[in-house]
């Protein structure tokens, strides 16, 4: 899978990461560096919030899952970057000792009109915890390379 590039990828196609548990220190130490909010950080205060114990940073969520999706090595050989992130949704709470896995859908592709060394990719992504439940969704616009002519 390490050897694709953009035109390899058709819309449709799926892709899906094993699964990976995030512990109640993954969160608080996420928490306490970049999003300290109490339901994030501090786990009586969490216990009286609306969610009635600690839940994980929207934002830890979607970083561990671009990261469990980027380690797949799908993207490994023809990666340039991304200009968009759209869609974002957080579905449900992220507790500590869920199991998140990624799947990830071409949404379309299309070669570049300018740069003809790259194309576009619009991929739609689901993060599922152990239940298979969405408990968040987003998507990105990748920029690939094309596959070099000989």
């Amino acid at each position: 899978m390490s050897d694709r590039f953009f035109d390899d990828f058709r819309p449709g196609e799926r892709f899906e990461t094993p699964g990976t548990t995030l512990s109640e220190s993954m969160l608080l130490d996420f928490a306490y560096r970049y999003d300290p909010q109490p339901f994030h950080l501090d786990v009586p205060a969490a216990a009286k919030s609306i969610y009635g114990g600690l839940i994980a940073s929207g934002f830890q969520t979607l970083v561990h899952a671009y990261r469990m999706f980027i380690s797949e090595g799908v993207f490994a050989a023809c990666a340039m970057g991304s200009p968009a992130m759209d869609e974002v949704r957080w579905i449900k709470p992220v507790r500590p000792g869920d199991t998140l896995r990624v799947a990830g859908e071409v949404r379309e592709s299309r070669p570049s009109r300018s740069k003809p060394d790259r194309g576009i990719l619009r991929m739609d992504y689901q993060v599922l915890n152990q239940a298979d439940e969405a408990v968040m969704t987003f998507s990105i616009t990748h920029l690939l390379a094309r596959r070099p002519t000989s």
